[in-house]
């Protein structure tokens, strides 16, 4: 009986297997697709594998774009002298002897020539009595300040070392691509550097001073900044420089210039000891303005030309007011950081095919930029260029600059065209001295401006 209940267990699992192989290989599956046939919604499904290289982030090495950066990361310690805060009661009253205090900053930076140039943030390095810079190898050399620049907040170092550096190369920030894997290295706090990992979020974006950002959600920290933005094959397409947080640590968002406006920003510093800016002499309409929304305009993609600089290489070209520039070269301008961010990669002198839409139409212009004919005045947002010998010779005058566009609170005072040839009651010679003159406005105070309208005569006006 025994072996006769064996027998039967034994036939029942052998069936099982050959009915389960012959379902697993042998049989072709049949699908059939059920559901009402009275018009009821269907909704198309892909059946295409993933791709390795984007199924996650255990199909990515890091590893060898972690080799190639640690090395050429290094910290930068910013020793500056400020003042000393009160430490007591009695100090706060009487103040003491002591009215000047070392303070030291930290950041990070990268090496790009194996002779020493390295590339950081102005903010990491600003205001500094000396400079210190500490090597992956714990070695530590003084360093010079080759040039910065405050606008993109790029600064260029140099140390003298006994042997040649490792050091990493620019990459083309131009073909970056949102979802994208990103390293970001740092040597904060000089604890050798350090390696995050994360995704390209956006491109071109505006931190409120018409840059363009490359943003990021790989984590970097305060001490981080002026640290490598490398991608898989280690090549360097950012330089991080900030992070978006409430608290001063990161909650998700960083930002990386760029490598090749960084690059573009080295080169100048390096080659003219200045940044060189190529222009196009354009005034965008702002999106969501009252200028934009009264003329139907707050929702286009493109840059909408309000303002053409006079003299500039847009008004040589033939753009016009209301034209809609849709491209440059061959990036695509759906906002002005997308236009500006290209921009800061060349120089005076650069040509650039700039595509617009106008009425509708398709129109290609060869732009050839030039050095800002304008600058904007601190406190009330002026743009101002200096007055031609045309003007002088018109308005009878030997000094004072010309006002090609206000801000939008000022539309009101006719202001755009006049000649500005005084603030309260210093005299204004060119448009230098008018910005060194703006820049002490104080926001609580009355302010008069001295202006010669088209008829010349002399206009005082007050703002408060």
């Amino acid at each position: 009986m025994k072996k006769i209940g064996s027998l039967l267990l034994v036939s029942i699992f052998a069936g099982a297997i050959t009915l389960g192989a012959y379902v697993l290989f042998i049989e072709k599956p049949n699908y059939k697709f059920v559901g009402d046939t009275n018009g009821a919604s269907t909704f198309s499904t892909s059946y295409t594998p993933t791709s390795a290289k984007g199924a996650g982030i255990n199909e990515v090495d890091f590893t060898i774009a972690a080799e190639k950066t640690v090395n050429a990361v290094v910290h930068v310690k910013n020793m500056s002298v400020g003042s000393a805060r009160p430490t007591s009661i009695m100090e706060f009253f009487y103040g003491s002897g002591e009215t000047q205090r070392e303070q030291v900053g930290t950041g990070s930076g990268v090496i790009i020539t194996p002779d020493g140039h390295i590339v950081t943030n102005n903010h990491v390095i600003a205001n500094s009595t000396k400079l210190q810079v500490t090597l992956n190898n714990n070695k530590t050399y003084d360093a010079t300040v080759v040039g910065s620049d405050s606008n993109t907040d790029i600064a260029l170092l140099k140390i003298d070392a006994e042997e040649a550096l490792p050091y990493l190369t620019f990459g083309d920030s131009d073909n970056t691509k949102i979802g994208e894997w990103v390293l970001a290295v740092g040597n904060p706090f000089n604890l050798t550097s350090t390696v995050t990992a994360g995704i390209v979020s956006a491109k071109a974006r505006n931190l409120g001073r018409n840059q363009s950002f490359i943003q990021t959600d790989a984590a970097v920290n305060p001490g981080n900044s002026g640290g490598a933005l490398v991608n898989t094959n280690g090549d360097l397409v950012g330089i991080n420089t900030a992070i978006s947080s409430q608290t001063g640590s990161y909650v998700g968002y960083s930002f990386a210039v760029p490598s090749n406006i960084a690059k573009k920003i080295v080169d100048d510093l390096s080659e003219y000891g200045s940044v060189k800016k190529g222009f196009l002499g354009i005034t965008p309409v702002i999106a969501q303005s009252k200028y934009a929304i009264e003329n139907g305009i707050s929702q286009i993609q493109g840059v909408s030309i309000r303002n053409i600089e006079e003299e500039s290489g847009a008004a040589d070209a033939g753009l016009k007011k209301g034209d809609i520039i849709k491209m440059v070269d061959n990036i695509k301008v759906g906002k002005f950081p997308d236009l500006t961010g290209y921009l800061s990669t060349k120089r005076p002198g650069d040509k650039v095919t700039v595509k617009v839409n106008r009425d509708g139409d398709e129109i290609t212009k060869t732009v050839v930029l030039k050095e800002a004919q304008t600058i904007q005045l601190p406190v009330m947002g002026f743009l101002v260029k200096d007055v031609s010998k045309e003007d002088k010779k018109r308005f009878k005058i030997k000094n004072g600059v010309k006002i090609t566009d206000v801000p939008q609170r000022y539309q009101g005072y006719g202001l755009k065209g006049k000649i500005l040839i005084a603030l309260d009651d210093d005299k204004i010679e060119d448009k230098e001295e008018a910005k060194e003159l703006f820049s002490h406005i104080s926001k609580y105070g009355n302010t008069s401006l001295t202006v010669i309208n088209e008829e010349g005569e002399r206009e005082r006006l007050i703002f408060q």
